[in-house]
């Protein structure tokens, strides 16, 4: 676990490709447990420790993570979430370059519980939310694409749903359409910044997550399309 910013009311933590955020029926340990254990042996702290959960990421992506030190800070930021007040960047790795080196998409996703995915159709139908991307190709390699992603809503595999839904499913990413898998179980999504005003000082808080380490990444840093 590697954390990128901390102070009195929240931290960020740089989550690795193989890890969950909150605890599932694999019986891993999460992050928010990890964070836990940090807090209490970093500051001695008897009994419990908060930490609240403000967002997550699937368990194959990787990048930045925001969780609650306080009660306090975890209500304040849950509603800048719901209010969309926290601007997420995110990259992900694509084969297909998309049609347009710069669009918004939207697409209306329903959730499938028993499956774990969403399907994405272009027009509104039953039980479906409206989803809205902005996507830029910021670099290409060989083989494959980079892009540069922000969310205007928060959806369920919503980047994952979308990219694949207009042909450029995400580097390793089987479940949404991709040839073959990363050897790592990643895929090649990275929650790559976040910007926000914080809950409690007003002050900007702007933080990036350098991309893993390995053969994913390399050969995008610093490229241009």
């Amino acid at each position: 676990m590697t954390v990128v910013y901390e102070d009195n009311h929240m931290l960020i933590v740089d989550k690795a490709a193989s890890e969950i955020v909150q605890g599932d029926k694999t019986g891993d340990t999460p992050l928010s447990e990890t964070v836990k254990t940090y807090l209490k042996a970093r500051y001695a702290k008897p009994g419990n420790v908060f930490v609240g959960v403000v967002h997550r990421l699937d368990r194959p992506v990787s990048g930045l993570v925001l969780f609650a030190k306080t009660s306090k800070a975890l209500s304040r930021l849950n509603e800048m979430f719901r209010n969309g007040e926290v601007q997420k960047t995110y990259w992900a790795i694509v084969k297909n370059r998309p049609d347009e080196q710069e669009a918004d998409v939207i697409h209306y996703l329903v959730r499938n519980e028993k499956q774990n995915k969403s399907y994405a159709y272009d027009e509104e139908v039953p039980r479906s939310k409206k989803a809205i991307l902005h996507y830029k190709v910021v670099g290409r390699s060989k083989n494959y694409y980079l892009l540069e992603v922000n969310l205007m809503t928060g959806r369920h595999h919503q980047i994952r749903c979308q990219l694949a839904k207009i042909g450029c499913p995400i580097r390793g990413d089987l479940k949404y359409g991709a040839l073959r898998s990363n050897p790592d179980g990643s895929i090649g999504l990275h929650a790559r910044s976040m910007t926000f005003v914080h809950p409690v000082s007003k002050k900007t808080i702007a933080v990036t997550a350098p991309v893993p380490a390995g053969t994913l990444w390399n050969g995008f840093v610093g490229e241009s399309p």
